[in-house]
């Protein structure tokens, strides 16, 4: 049954959907927007106990709605300076180490880094380690900085916008390396880490905060920006950008810099700003002592 779900939903066009969600979610009518943000409450059981604002009649729009801000003290931020922290809330999708440059997507279905980087890819990510999160429609979707960290460069890669729902996952081959995507390289204390924001079928966009809106743009293609050192610096706990409607987020850290937490496997549900590794390397401190 699940594989025949993800069957009819690749037959969909995806950005068509996708693009009248996301005039739909910002149209300025009160009236149509109650109505989305009262159903989508009641579809996804959504708790408004943690958000700033706890009133559904406090949201202008659907997508103002869908990107609520949470309370500081709801996620609270491990700063110790060996933690390395959940960018997002989520669930787990898969979480270990890269073999010879391949993540695992699901059992029995890996694909490469490389070609999910794209241009942002280079060679220390091949052995390094990786976490894939799922968001649900349910979930907080701003996305923070898991270790202090200065933006590298960035990359838009065009693609589908097929569901990263687990069932998809599992019956799509290379959904994430096929899917629409932004990729961003920061340089950390650890080496060079990548946030992979996944686009899906109803992600209507996906931004940073310091490029903005990055897709959709209209007959927009491929793109990498660098940046020098320090240009954009953003401290661990702090927002790096968001899904304007859910997805996936995978983190990849460069070499053995990591030991992830026992309890963060397959399946686990994390909160943004909770540990789920212990570093156990600091680039910075390995390069001085070869001076």
């Amino acid at each position: 049954m699940d594989r025949l779900k993800a069957l009819l939903l690749t037959a969909l066009p995806h950005h068509a959907i996708s693009r009248i969600l996301f005039f739909a979610s910002r149209l300025e009518n009160k009236s149509w927007q109650q109505f989305l943000i009262k159903r989508y409450l009641n579809m996804f059981k959504v708790d408004l106990h943690q958000a700033k604002r706890q009133s559904a009649k406090e949201y202008r729009t659907l997508n103002e709605f869908f990107t609520r801000e949470l309370l500081t003290a709801a996620r609270p931020i491990n700063f110790a300076h060996d933690v390395l922290v959940s960018p997002v809330d989520g669930r787990i999708s898969q979480i270990g180490k890269l073999n010879s440059g391949q993540l695992l997507q699901a059992k029995g279905r890996t694909y490469e880094v490389a070609t999910l980087l794209g241009e942002s890819y280079e060679p220390c990510f091949d052995e390094g380690e990786f976490a894939t999160i799922y968001l649900s429609p349910k979930d907080y979707h701003r996305i923070h900085m898991p270790l202090n960290g200065s933006v590298d460069n960035i990359s838009y890669i065009p693609g589908r916008l097929f569901s990263v729902a687990p069932f998809c996952v599992k019956n799509v081959a290379s959904v994430f390396a096929r899917n629409e995507r932004v990729v961003c390289i920061f340089n950390t204390d650890i080496g060079k880490i990548a946030l992979v924001l996944v686009g899906a079928i109803n992600v209507a966009a996906i931004e940073t905060t310091w490029e903005g809106l990055v897709t959709p743009k209209r007959g927009q293609q491929t793109f990498n920006k660098h940046y020098e050192n320090d240009e954009v610096y953003i401290e661990k706990g702090t927002e790096m950008g968001r899904f304007n409607m859910g997805s996936t987020v995978i983190l990849i850290t460069s070499a053995k810099k990591i030991d992830w937490l026992e309890t963060c496997t397959e399946g686990a549900t994390l909160n943004m700003g909770q540990k789920i590794a212990t570093v156990i390397g600091n680039a910075n401190s390995e390069m001085k002592s070869l001076l």
